[in-house]
């Protein structure tokens, strides 16, 4: 089984309500990651967690660190947030460049997946941000450099290709309806496992020695509703990508 690292898919709602003369400010995290941590732990994999507010001091900074884990998941989480350390924003020290960091460590082995979000890809009015970076050179899609959300509030349902592999092994053709994804293009050496509105929805990639995995939607709502993530394909779908995107580490 996989060592997994999931980075972001969690957030701080900060509201304040007005009650009369009074008012009550008030702050909650909210965990999104949670679906994603228990399909894959029920399957046996080990999974840690990195919430959006710790990615920024925590994130693995060496190779060495990094080699702690056979598959490293991006999810709604920006590029500022991996290489804005404190000690380069709030100190104006160098401090390694853990984009760059990420790409070199694919090449040399590891499996890195991106799942869409308004803080994936490009994201909401671009604040991702992770076009024309190294993680975008190593990723089997392409970025747009604006906002690339596509919003869906009818509901689009991904479909699978038909080219045969592991990670969609034993799937079904047409899955769950989705609320939104991102607008990607496929590398010309990228396999597209899925597609959404004749958009890549699901591609993989090798890179050197690694491998990575591009999902345009999300792991969690509001773009991926109970229906996606209650679905039995859910649970299979992102252990045999986990399995696959570890190689033989796995």
């Amino acid at each position: 089984m996989a060592r997994v690292l999931i980075a972001g898919e969690s957030w701080i709602n900060a509201s304040t309500d007005f009650k009369g003369y009074d008012a009550f400010p008030h702050a909650q995290l909210e965990v999104g990651a949670t679906p994603l941590i228990e399909a894959l732990e029920a399957e046996g994999h080990e999974v840690t967690h990195l919430p959006s507010h710790a990615v920024a001091t925590d994130f693995p900074e060496t190779l060495e660190k990094l080699g702690a884990y056979d598959v490293v998941v991006l999810s709604d989480i920006g590029a500022n947030s991996l290489l804005l350390h404190p000690q380069v924003f709030a100190q104006g020290r160098p401090f390694p460049n853990r984009i760059k960091l990420l790409a070199e460590w694919v090449r040399q082995g590891g499996g890195l997946a991106m799942a869409g979000g308004y803080l994936s890809f490009q994201g909401f009015q671009a604040k991702a941000d992770y076009h024309g970076t190294a993680v975008e050179a190593v990723l089997p899609v392409d970025i747009l450099p604006y906002d690339d959300r596509e919003e869906c509030p009818e509901g689009v349902s991904g479909e699978l290709t038909g080219e045969a592999h592991e990670v969609t092994a034993g799937l079904e053709a047409r899955w769950p309806a989705l609320l939104g994804y991102q607008r990607l293009t496929a590398k010309p050496d990228a396999t597209v496992l899925a597609t959404v509105e004749s958009r890549p929805l699901l591609a993989v990639r090798t890179e050197g020695a690694g491998r990575t995995l591009a999902f345009a939607s999300d792991i969690s709502p509001h773009w991926a509703p109970a229906e996606f993530v209650e679905w039995k394909g859910y649970r299979r779908l992102f252990h045999q990508a986990v399995t696959w995107l570890a190689g033989s580490a796995a």
